[in-house]
């Protein structure tokens, strides 16, 4: 057998390459401290690049509420609408769905929405800061967003989302046709209502945006090794992870960010986390297939329209299926037809594929957190469909309970061990 290479040492490991991962790394690093990423595949080329490139700051309610929860039954008789469930997965996914209809409970919806506005102010403030240290201003459009509303029973519906946005002060506009057609000319004439969000922002491109973030962070002294991480231990006072490819990385200090694989992890460190994963779809347009000024999102549909620098991004949808089965395209083809019918003139052809693993949690937050019984680690995920949005404010977080510094907010909500009460 050749000789074992000796272990790659380092102040910082963290575990996972998506802009979560990305960001605590860039943040530690500013600091001055010493940090590696690892990742199977690269920085930002897996879920954190085909998202919809949306910071949406205004997105403060948690998907088990009262609107969403009459929604479902409907979703789920049709296997291509906004919600799905695969047969033969539901009964793995039973005990998952039994938290998921208690988070919706009137406490427990209290406590996630009011957590989630404090994480959504702390993330936009971040964001900014971090642009602009980053140079990357730039890559920021602010032309906010448009909800449209095919009937006037689901415009009515949507008054309980204005209600909580009214609560916790989160700017929109309430918009009849002419108002609308002002904003994004093009769209149906079967929009009549709508809600615009002026605080809704986008990217540039999600993944060019994650990787930009990730030169800054090397700038200030981060490194990535790519591997495929298959043991993860205590070895003393220690961290010990072993790849697949044989090597061996110490660290004083591990931050588990790795998304929808997350709770892998968790586990040996004594905490068994109720993760799921939303299996989201989307088809990339190139450039110049339709003139989508700011981004579209169609609230009773599940999907949403994205103009990127690289192209008209239409995806979204849930498909509660695990990270095993096959992606199934189809639904990102029923997408696309119904954006065609949307948006009259939309050009659907030579359009890009894809499928990725948003980290679910039951009741809409993420897990930021210090492992109760290892105090030099760290976890960094569960944020769902909104990894890229919390980013920044995720990693503001982290760094101060790595740091040991006075954190920006209560994090009791984003506490692992809540799933055990």
């Amino acid at each position: 057998m050749p000789p074992q290479s000796p272990p790659v040492t380092t102040e910082i490991l963290v575990l996972g390459g998506g802009i979560i991962g990305v960001t605590a790394a860039t943040y530690l690093a500013e600091a001055g401290r010493k940090v590696m990423v690892i990742d199977r595949s690269g920085i930002c080329e897996e879920t954190s690049s085909g998202n919809a490139g949306a910071l949406a700051f205004a997105d403060i309610l948690p998907l088990a509420q009262k609107g969403m929860l009459r929604k479902v039954p409907g979703w789920l008789a049709d296997p291509l609408g906004p919600l799905a469930i695969p047969p033969a997965y539901f009964p793995k996914l039973l005990p998952w769905l039994m938290r998921f209809l208690l988070a919706a409970r009137p406490a427990q919806f209290e406590t996630a929405v009011s957590a989630q506005a404090q994480l959504m102010k702390l993330a936009q403030r971040e964001w900014q800061i971090l642009l602009s240290r980053a140079s990357l201003t730039h890559m920021l459009r602010e032309d906010g967003a448009l909800e449209l509303y095919d009937s006037e029973a689901e415009f009515t519906a949507s008054s309980v989302v204005d209600e909580v946005r009214r609560r916790f002060e989160v700017p929109f506009l309430t918009l009849r046709s002419g108002e609308i057609a002002e904003l994004q000319p093009g769209l149906s004439d079967r929009f009549r209502f709508a809600t615009f969000l002026p605080g809704w922002k986008t990217v540039a491109d999600p993944r060019q945006l994650g990787q930009a973030i990730w030169t800054y962070a090397e700038s200030a002294g981060a490194n990535f090794s790519p591997a495929n991480v298959t043991e993860v231990k205590l070895n003393g006072g220690m961290i010990s992870v072993r790849t697949a490819d044989g090597r061996t990385f110490l660290a004083q200090k591990l931050i588990i960010a790795a998304g929808a694989w997350s709770h892998r992890f968790t586990r040996v460190f004594g905490d068994p986390i109720p993760l799921e994963t939303e299996r989201g779809y989307n088809t990339t347009l190139p450039p110049g297939a339709f003139d989508v000024r700011r981004q579209l999102t169609f609230p009773s549909h599940g999907f949403v329209v994205t103009p990127l620098a690289t192209g008209v991004r239409v995806g979204g949808a849930v498909e509660l299926g695990g990270l095993r089965r096959q992606p199934n395209f189809a639904r990102s083809q029923a997408m696309l037809s119904k954006a065609a019918a949307f948006l009259p003139g939309l050009k659907i052809e030579g359009g890009r594929q894809w499928m990725g693993y948003r980290p679910s949690l039951p009741d809409s937050l993420p897990v930021i957190d210090r492992s109760r019984h290892s105090p030099n680690v760290f976890y960094a995920f569960g944020h769902g469909h909104l990894g890229l949005t919390q980013a920044a404010a995720t990693a503001r977080l982290i760094r101060d309970l790595v740091l040991e510094q006075d954190l920006p907010l209560d994090t009791e909500p984003f506490k692992a061990s809540r799933f055990k009460r």
